[in-house]
């Protein structure tokens, strides 16, 4: 995989956040905004809704983002988005970037049917989804991405959540839009390529992407800057693998490690604390299960599995 700090002196589109952000220690979300602005270029507007990145944005006229944004309700990023791409248009200003910017609750559960309208009706718009796996910005409450058997505040340890996590990527793919990805705050060089390819296929369609980012006190992390450690031991472990689909069926792996344990992904994460060895086992069935899908699928579109990074990320 190509080197990090390469990988941003080739997109250096000048700075797109300013400094103070209201962000927790070691929030992933803001990594994410400020790389994605990065890809995207200043000719971007985004549009927000309730989510942690509504407080991280800071009141008005001091927000911290240096582009067009637009705080929105709920349930409405995705038909926001399209409202605000469809009047910038109608303005001459057709070569403007609208993105979606959601957390995991307004995406998954609370603005999933704006979003759906918009893959269906192949409206314009990136959609872009930072995943911490609960709503976080209210109190750390169970969401439809939070793991199987995991805390949050409305799952305690004597009642972990019962659900598995939702398939949002497989979900988007089956509305046939023409890019979905998966990409994480610990891979940087991985996350940028799929924004610039995201960028091209405008005028096609919805294009979405999930970015993994970590929250510290929600995953009851022992340190805020295990941030981009616990991202990558997701990778490593094959709990969140890289991968992006074309059309709705055209698989392609982004990269295949050198898998570690998946318990040294939970161990690290209070979250997790009263898993047992059973439990760290049957997940990982479910882990590996979903990674050999993955591979299927690749060697569907492609053949084989040949050309695709391996290893370990240095």
């Amino acid at each position: 995989m190509k080197f990090y700090w390469d990988e941003l002196k080739r997109v250096d589109r000048g700075e797109p956040l300013n400094p103070g952000i209201l962000s927790c220690q070691g929030c992933g979300a803001p990594i994410a905004m400020r790389h994605v602005l990065r890809a995207l270029g200043k000719k971007t507007a985004v549009v927000i809704p309730a989510c942690c990145w509504t407080i991280i944005d800071g009141a008005y006229p001091m927000h911290s983002l240096n582009i067009p944004v637009f705080h929105t309700a709920f349930e409405t990023a995705a038909s926001a988005s399209v409202g605000v791409k469809a009047g910038l248009e109608a303005r001459g200003f057709k070569d403007v970037n609208v993105i979606a910017w959601a957390g995991d609750g307004g995406t998954y559960d609370i603005g999933l049917q704006a979003l759906s309208g918009a893959a269906e009706r192949g409206d314009d718009i990136i959609y872009i989804c930072y995943d911490n796996e609960a709503y976080m910005n209210t109190g750390i409450q169970r969401s439809g991405s939070t793991p199987l058997k995991a805390w949050t505040t409305t799952t305690p340890y004597t009642r972990p959540n019962p659900r598995p996590k939702k398939d949002i990527v497989g979900i988007m793919a089956s509305h046939r839009i023409p890019y979905t990805a998966t990409a994480s705050v610990a891979y940087i060089d991985d996350l940028i390529r799929k924004i610039e390819k995201a960028k091209k296929f405008k005028g096609k369609g919805t294009r979405f992407i999930l970015v993994y980012s970590p929250c510290p006190p929600g995953w009851r992390l022992p340190s805020s800057d295990l941030t981009i450690k616990v991202a990558r031991l997701a990778v490593e472990t094959n709990f969140f693998p890289l991968y992006e689909i074309e059309d709705g069926e055209k698989y392609t792996l982004s990269f295949i490690p050198d898998k570690k344990p998946l318990k040294e992904f939970i161990k690290i994460q209070g979250r997790f604390k009263h898993f047992s060895d059973q439990d760290i086992e049957e997940m990982e069935k479910g882990v590996e299960e979903h990674f050999e899908r993955l591979k299927i699928l690749h060697q569907k579109t492609h053949g084989n599995l040949e050309g695709i990074p391996t290893g370990f990320y240095k």
